[in-house]
C-alpha cells in the first residue's frame, strides 16, 4: 500500500485524517490553538510552565503567558488605534521569552507576523521591508538602526518600557483580546516567512491562517507523552522555530528556550530540564552522533530528536512554502533509513519528470510536487516567482528530486538546481556528503560542482577534518571511489575550517562555489 492512484498519477496520504475547521468558519490561528490546548494547561490555577529560559531558569506559566498577550494587545490597541487587520509587523526576534508573546498577540489581532533574522544587514532588511511592506517593527535596540522609517515606528523588545507593558495587570480573562475581535478568517494572511535564499534573493512566503491551521493541526500530545518538555536551540525567526513554538503551545508543552546555539549548553539543558523532545538542525545531529561530550551528560529523558531545515539522512520533509510535507512516525517507520517519511495528513503529491512533465509511478525519480491546505498562498511582491512555483491547480513545485518507494515512503535525492552535471550524468551532492560524513576523520563536508572543460562539471569536496585528523586529499578521493559509480567520484578536495551555512543549517553552496572559482583563478 503506497497511496498511489494509477489513474490520476497522484500519491495520497496514508495517515488518518485530522479534523480541520470548515474553511468558511471565521477562526484565527490563535483561536484554533486555544481550542486544542488542554484545559488543564490554560486554567487560571495552572502552574505548568509554557516557556523556560535555559540559562536563567526563569519561567512563564500558561496563564501568565495569556495575561501578557492580553496586556500587549491592549497596549497596541491604545497606542496604535489605526493598526488594523492585515497590516504587517516585522519582528527581528532575540532569543527571548517575550517573542512568543509578540507572535501570539499579533496573530490574535489579525496582524501579519513577518519574522526575520536580526543579524541581517541593513540592505537585507531593506529588501525584506520592500517585499512585506510592514507598518510596525519589533526589534532590539542593537538592530533598530538597520530599519528604515515605518508608519508606526519600532517597539524595542529589550527596553524597560516593553517589559512594563507585559507586566500590566487588571485585565480580565473575559476581555475581548484573544478572541477574534477583528473577525479574522482563515483566508486572511497570517505570516510572511522568508525562504533561505541560498540560490538567489530571499523570497517572502505568504501563509494564511487556514494554511497555518492545516500545517499545525497534526500536533498530537499522545505522540509526545503527558506534559512534554521541548528544548528549542532554534532561531525563532525561521519557519522551523516559528511554527514549532506555536505547535508546542497547542499541545500544552513546556518549551525551554536557548540563546545562541552552543552544543554543550544544549546537552546541559537536556539533562537539567529532563527534555523529552529536541528539534534541531543537521549540524547538531552530526555532533550528537560524533561528539564524545554526550558521555558526560544524562540524556535518558530524551525520547525524540527531530531534524529539519537542511538535508540529513533521516528527517521529516518540510518547506517554508508547505510547513510539513511528510514525516516519520513511530519506531517501525523510523527503520526506513534515509526516508523522510510518509505524506502528512491532507497532503497529496506527484513525482514529475522535469523534462517531459509526465507524472511518474513509485520507484521513479522526478521533481516532487505537493498540494494541500498547508501550501502557501504565494510569494509577496513577486508574482513571477509565484507563477513559476504554484501551478493553476494548486500544485507546489518543490524543486527537489525525489521518489516514493513501494510502501509510500518518500526519499529526497537532492535539489534539482544543485545536481552536478558530469558529462551525461547527474550527480547528487547530498549523496556524496553523507558518505564523506561517515568517514572517521571528517567532521563536516560539502560538495559543489566545479567547471571542467572535458566533463562540464566535476564533484569537488570541501572537507573539515576532525581535530587532530590527518586524512589527505587522495585518501578522501579513494574512500569515495570505492563506494560510488565512476561518474560520481570526487575529483577535487579542499580542506576548510568550517562549512558556511544559513541559520537553519543549510549549506551555502554559492559561497563555496565562489570561493572555489576565485581560488582556481588565482592559481592560473
Amino acid at each position: 500500500m503506497n497511496g498511489f492512484c494509477a489513474e490520476t498519477r497522484t500519491f495520497h496520504s496514508l495517515r488518518p485524517s485530522v479534523p480541520l475547521p470548515p474553511p468558511s468558519l471565521p477562526i484565527s490561528l490563535t483561536d484554533f490553538l486555544l481550542s486544542i490546548l488542554p484545559s488543564s494547561s490554560s486554567s487560571s490555577s495552572s502552574s505548568l510552565p509554557f516557556l523556560v529560559d535555559a540559562a536563567t531558569g526563569h519561567r512563564i506559566t500558561y496563564p501568565r503567558f495569556l495575561s501578557q498577550c492580553r496586556a500587549l494587545s491592549a497596549f497596541l490597541a491604545s497606542r496604535f488605534p489605526s493598526l488594523s487587520k492585515n497590516d504587517v509587523a516585522l519582528v527581528l526576534p532575540p532569543p527571548s521569552l517575550y517573542v512568543p508573546v509578540i507572535y501570539f498577540t499579533l496573530l490574535s489581532l489579525g496582524i501579519v507576523v513577518s519574522p526575520a533574522n536580526p543579524l541581517s544587514s541593513a540592505s537585507e532588511i531593506r529588501h525584506l521591508v520592500g517585499l512585506s511592506q510592514p507598518v510596525l517593527a519589533f526589534v532590539t535596540s542593537q538592530a533598530a538602526h538597520k530599519l528604515p522609517t515605518l508608519r508606526h515606528g519600532t517597539i524595542l523588545i529589550d527596553s524597560p518600557e516593553f517589559e512594563s507593558v507585559l507586566s500590566r495587570t487588571g485585565l480580565k480573562e473575559t476581555d475581548p483580546v484573544l478572541r477574534n475581535v477583528n473577525r479574522v478568517t482563515q483566508a486572511d494572511p497570517a505570516t510572511i516567512l522568508y525562504s533561505s535564499g541560498t540560490t538567489g534573493r530571499v523570497k517572502g512566503v505568504l501563509m494564511t491562517h487556514g494554511n497555518m491551521i492545516a500545517g499545525l493541526a497534526s500536533a498530537r500530545q499522545a505522540e509526545l507523552g503527558a506534559k512534554p518538555v521541548l528544548l528549542f536551540p532554534l532561531p525563532l525567526f525561521h519557519v522551523y522555530g516559528f511554527a514549532g513554538i506555536l505547535k508546542a503551545f497547542g499541545i500544552g508543552a513546556t518549551v525551554v528556550l536557548m540563546g545562541k546555539f552552543e552544543f554543550e549548553a544544549m546537552l546541559k539543558a537536556v539533562e537539567k530540564y529532563r527534555v523529552g523532545l529536541l528539534p534541531v538542525s543537521p549540524p547538531a545531529v552530526l555532533a550528537l552522533v560524533k561528539s564524545e561530550l554526550i558521555r558526560k551528560y544524562d540524556l535518558s529523558s530524551l525520547r525524540t530528536v527531530m531534524c529539519g531545515g537542511a538535508p540529513l539522512g533521516k528527517e521529516g520533509y518540510a518547506l517554508t512554502e508547505s510547513l510539513l510535507g511528510s514525516r516519520l512516525m513511530g519506531p517501525d517507520e523510523t527503520k526506513q533509513y534515509g526516508s523522510v517519511g510518509r505524506l502528512s495528513e491532507h497532503m497529496e503529491a506527484k513525482i514529475v519528470d522535469p523534462v517531459t512533465r509526465e507524472a511518474l509511478p513509485p520507484g521513479c525519480k522526478g521533481e516532487l510536487w505537493l498540494r494541500g491546505p498547508a501550501i502557501m498562498k504565494g510569494y509577496v511582491g513577486d508574482d513571477k516567482a509565484t507563477a513559476e512555483t504554484l501551478d493553476p491547480d494548486g500544485w507546489l513545485k518543490t524543486g527537489d528530486l525525489c521518489y516514493f518507494d513501494s510502501e509510500g515512503f518518500l526519499y529526497i535525492v537532492d535539489r534539482l538546481k544543485e545536481l552536478i552535471k558530469y558529462k551525461a550524468y547527474q550527480v547528487p551532492p547530498a549523496e556524496l556528503e553523507h558518505l564523506l560524513q561517515s568517514h572517521q576523520q571528517i567532521a563536516e563536508a560539502a560538495v559543489i560542482p566545479y567547471p571542467d572543460e572535458e566533463a562540464g562539471q566535476v564533484p569537488m569536496a570541501f572537507v573539515v577534518r576532525k581535530p587532530g585528523a590527518y586524512v589527505t586529499e587522495s585518501e578522501i578521493m579513494d574512500f569515495i571511489a570505492e563506494r560510488v559509480a565512476p561518474h560520481k567520484k570526487i575529483r577535487r578536495v579542499t580542506f576548510i575550517s568550517s562549512i558556511p551555512k544559513n541559520p537553519a543549517g543549510k549549506i551555502l553552496r554559492r559561497e563555496l562555489i565562489n570561493h572555489a572559482l576565485s581560488a582556481g583563478s588565482a592559481k592560473l
